[in-house]
């Protein structure tokens, strides 16, 4: 399962790229709002997001409403840089959008998906990538690990990852992470403070504090 991070912070995406785990970036309009971004910077910022990371996939979200306008700022966005792939939410304006970008070799990103026909309706319309939301269950008391595991698999029921790619999103702990890999998710898409928290066990913490306690004890005695 390879490793997105989900954020739209330029410091965060170098540093946890420098880690040489990351395969890839998701954005969206809330988190490029966290970071003070204004509507004018907007492509412009999504160009250092994707000169930071230029050989993974930078998910750029448009915010148009009708399928011409979605193709159109698609177009536009896709144009802005060589890894920058086109994110649209599931709807029936998306969907048609999807299969005219694809026509002109534009990747597509379909998000917001929490249900199994609207994940093989993105694969259908020529997604390139399916991002089934986690987190977002887990907030109305359902459980999204297994509308995660149903999505899982009927889309590899029909189709592979040369095809569609499934992101595991809205993922907040290591335990999620966990889930999806066994799950058999392509992708997971993990906030900054997450992917640090999968870094981290208590054990790992306490067997490197005793190495390094140990480790005194050796260059003192010198």
């Amino acid at each position: 399962m390879k490793f997105f991070i989900d954020t739209a912070d330029l410091a965060e995406i170098k540093t946890a790229y420098s880690w040489g785990c990351v395969a890839g970036v998701t954005t969206n309009p809330s988190l490029y709002a966290k970071t003070g971004g204004k509507l004018a910077d907007f492509e412009a910022h999504m160009v250092k997001i994707a000169e930071a990371c230029p050989d993974v996939p930078v998910s750029a979200e448009s915010t148009a409403t009708t399928t011409e306008d979605m193709v159109a700022g698609g177009l536009r966005l896709a144009a802005l840089a060589p890894n920058i792939v086109v994110k649209l939410p599931i709807c029936a304006e998306s969907l048609a959008a999807t299969k005219e970008l694809k026509k002109h070799g534009v990747n597509v990103n379909m998000t917001l998906i929490f249900t199994v026909p609207q994940a093989l309706m993105a694969c259908s319309a020529g997604a390139r990538y399916v991002s089934p939301f986690v987190g977002r269950f887990d907030d109305i008391a359902e459980d999204g690990i297994e509308q995660l595991a149903n999505i899982v698999t009927a889309v590899k029921n029909y189709y592979g990852p040369e095809h569609t790619e499934i992101i595991a999103a809205s993922l907040r702990t290591p335990n999620h992470v966990t889930q999806a890999a066994l799950l058999g998710a392509d992708i997971a898409t993990v906030p900054f403070a997450a992917m640090e928290k999968c870094l981290h066990h208590p054990l790992t913490d306490r067997g490197l504090a005793a190495f390094e306690a140990d480790w005194k004890k050796v260059t003192s005695a010198q």
